[in-house]
């Protein structure tokens, strides 16, 4: 786990928007944008539409739409943060 997938997480125990996420990690969005589909695809993040609707979002779907979602550490992702 890199540090920057280490902030993150730490970042995710709620759910959390995106807009929130970057301004409490300070990484440009498109390094947050690589990042967080690093980490859905890892299992390790879950995606949330309209705040409350989990999605499993396509890499195209999830490159346009990436800022108006929510995000969510899942309890693997945990489990990883945890353990470092």
């Amino acid at each position: 786990m890199t540090n920057q997938e280490y902030d993150i997480l730490d970042e995710l125990y709620f759910l959390t928007s995106f807009q929130f996420l970057q301004e409490n990690v300070g990484a440009k969005s498109s390094e947050l944008e690589q990042i967080l589909w690093e980490l859905i695809v890892k299992d390790w993040v879950l995606c949330h539409q309209d705040g409350d609707i989990e999605i499993t979002p396509t890499k195209v779907k999830f490159e346009s739409e990436f800022g108006n979602y929510h995000y969510l550490a899942s309890k693997k992702g945990l489990l990883a943060h945890n353990a470092r």
